[in-house]
């Protein structure tokens, strides 16, 4: 093991037991955000700290059988067991390696997925409709809650654009990496001749911003528009100016809200998914400098980029970043997408553990 990994190690065993003693305290709930700060760190260091004491009993066990070699009755014992505990390191160090990597600041957070139809007309927003269905769908298996800031319904029942708040814990940790276009190829309800086309949407994951501490909005970089709602909704939203079209000048980012008959509900759904795009605005522009030199495969998040698409006919999914296909479509459109993310979060892991071999 590296020294350097083995010095962060012995840094977070001793680390666990400072919190063990100020868990332990009778005045730790005196102050909750402290303790809930403290309780989640513990959390996090556990595992590793478990883990770097087994690959340590593995050093023992080796340096016990070294000492077994001079006596001859035991040599093929002593030999065995430095072999079983070498190898016990190298499996260990590995998963250290993956546990230590640099977490992403906004895993735990919540989310907001926008969804918007592209090439296909009154197919796109049908699986526009189908995409988001899965995204409720994974959330409810995770017990999630799910809350739509916004949406645009088309004409045959789909989304022309929808935004929904998804809030759990790790929501962005698993679907961070959905940010993209998505291709469906399928034979459309409105085709007469069963002639298969292809129509397309683009996915976009946001964190959830801390509008406080994060993103400072200026009142003054604001144009506030209200009007009057459009779709169902009875006499109610003919009648008022509930609708919230919220303009930031600086960015040219522009949200609107309509969904609640209350224009300040309205008005507040729109200034947090803005605080989102906002924040979404940086971390990309950040992420282009930082990726100028070594291009991310999964983690640029760019929407014109085509990452996965969905052949209803042969019922797979095809994931083109990791070259990934399953053959499990029916599943995948009901939200079972454990598989699917797992394998791009390896892939993720390994570029990572890449990238940090090329820095040391």
């Amino acid at each position: 093991m590296k020294t350097s990994m083995q010095s962060k190690l012995d840094q977070l065993a001793k680390r666990q037991v400072d919190l063990n003693e100020l868990l332990s305290r009778e005045d730790v709930t005196a102050d909750m955000d402290q303790y809930r700060k403290l309780t989640r760190e513990h959390a996090e260091i556990n595992p590793i700290v478990d883990q770097y004491a087994l690959w340590r009993q593995a050093l023992t066990d080796e340096a016990t059988a070294q000492e077994l070699l001079s006596d001859p009755s035991m040599r093929d014992f002593a030999e065995e067991e430095i072999g079983e505990a070498r190898e016990r390191m190298v499996k260990i160090e590995g998963e250290l390696q993956t546990m230590l990597l640099p977490k992403d600041p906004n895993d735990d957070r919540n989310i907001f997925i926008e969804i918007r139809a592209g090439t296909g007309g009154d197919e796109s927003a049908l699986f526009a409709g189908d995409l988001l269905r899965m995204y409720l769908r994974y959330a409810e298996r995770n017990r999630w809650t799910a809350e739509t800031m916004s949406e645009s319904v088309s004409d045959l029942g789909g989304y022309k654009e929808v935004i929904v708040r998804i809030a759990g814990q790790g929501a962005y940790s698993r679907l961070k990496f959905e940010s993209g276009g998505h291709r469906v190829q399928r034979v459309p309800a409105t085709e007469t001749q069963g002639r298969i086309h292809t129509s397309a949407c683009t996915v976009a994951v946001m964190p959830e911003a801390d509008e406080i501490s994060e993103v400072v909005i200026n009142p003054a970089d604001l144009r506030i528009d209200t009007f009057r709602a459009s779709g169902a909704g009875g006499q109610h939203i003919n009648k008022t100016d509930s609708a919230v079209r919220v303009t930031h000048l600086p960015t040219g980012i522009v949200v609107e809200c309509q969904d609640d008959r209350s224009q300040h509900k309205n008005k507040d759904r729109a200034l947090k998914v803005l605080a989102a795009r906002i924040k979404d605005k940086q971390s990309h522009e950040q992420h282009a400098k930082e990726a100028a030199t070594r291009k991310s495969l999964i983690g640029s998040g760019d929407r014109s980029e085509r990452i996965r698409t969905y052949n209803f006919p042969q019922g797979r999914m095809t994931d083109h970043r990791i070259n990934l296909t399953l053959y499990k479509l029916e599943y995948i459109m009901d939200g079972d997408l454990d598989e699917m993310i797992a394998s791009l979060v390896s892939e993720h892991q390994a570029e990572l553990l890449a990238a940090l071999g090329e820095t040391e």
